[in-house]
């Protein structure tokens, strides 16, 4: 063997492995006899193009949502989509970046996710959504002068979720209308909401934007609601609740989820968009949100 070693050109018998293809060498450098062998750790340059890989893919997740919100504020916003004033243009590119989102979703079990729970607000709601068509119907009924949507949000907690409509009338008389559902899991992506009732609050009013010529009214109506039963002054105090038990229910899946956007879409395909407004309870774990859905 020595002497076939030899015979080898020097060149070649000088010539040394890469240090990252080395797995073991027993001709001298462990310093061991016999014919045990000395194992070298290999260098895995799949682990570095691994991490680049994630780090790139978790860059473009960052840029597809900031080009969402840009494409938002291009279209003008909550209040243009609701309010007709939004261009097929604006909604189509709006809709291209949806997707591009939906693509690197890293949740992978949204609906027993603890970023589900906590407070949203509606950046964008689908053209058959009920919050589209509520606010639709507000718009194109009701001039701006007399009632204003100021916007929409929803809290998700311990399995419930409230759609709060914000409204502002006359520019002076603020309320809201609140619609509450029962939520269940159907799936890892997919909820059901079965709506429990909807609420009216009493009107709040500011005297000091209220025009003149509604101010007499205004008093003119405290009077007699003074003189109203006790139980129609609680009624007028405490808002107006509709049950709507049994009555509706919508089926949604849940296409992306992080720690800041949340998008649902319906039975039709149609895509809400929310941007977080409250994080959720840190003491919320993954298993609490809700309980796990039944395969």
């Amino acid at each position: 063997m020595v002497a076939a070693l030899g015979s080898l050109p020097p060149l070649l018998a000088s010539a040394r492995l890469p240090e990252g293809r080395r797995r073991f060498n027993h001709l001298g450098e462990c310093g061991r006899s016999g014919g045990g062998g000395c194992w070298k750790a290999m260098v895995q340059p799949q682990t570095l193009q691994g991490a680049s890989a994630t780090y790139a893919k978790e860059m473009e997740r960052v840029s597809a949502k900031e080009s969402l919100l840009l494409s938002f504020k291009d279209a003008g916003g909550f209040k243009s989509l609701v309010g007709g004033k939004t261009t097929e243009t604006q909604q189509i590119d709006v809709n291209e970046r949806i997707i591009d989102l939906e693509r690197l979703n890293p949740t992978s079990r949204p609906t027993t996710s603890p970023f589900l729970e906590g407070r949203w607000n509606f950046e964008w709601v689908g053209a058959n959504s009920p919050g589209s068509i509520a606010s639709r119907i507000l718009f194109e009924r009701t001039p701006a002068i007399l009632a204003n949507l100021l916007g929409l949000d929803l809290l998700i907690q311990d399995g419930y979720a409230k759609a709060t409509a914000n409204l502002k009338i006359l520019n002076s008389i603020d309320s809201k209308f609140i619609l509450s559902a029962k939520l269940s899991i159907e799936g890892p992506l997919r909820l059901k909401a079965e709506y429990l009732e909807g609420h009216f609050e009493m009107p709040i009013v500011s005297e000091v934007a209220l025009p003149g010529q509604l101010k007499a009214a205004l008093g003119q109506a405290s009077g007699a609601l003074q003189q109203l039963p006790a139980p129609v002054k609680d009624v007028f105090n405490n808002g107006l609740t509709v049950p709507l038990s049994g009555t509706f229910q919508r089926l949604f899946m849940i296409s992306y989820l992080d720690e800041e956007i949340l998008i649902m879409r319906d039975s039709l395909g149609a895509p809400d968009v929310l941007t977080r407004l409250e994080d959720p309870a840190s003491s919320v774990s993954a298993d609490s949100t809700f309980s796990e859905f039944e395969p």
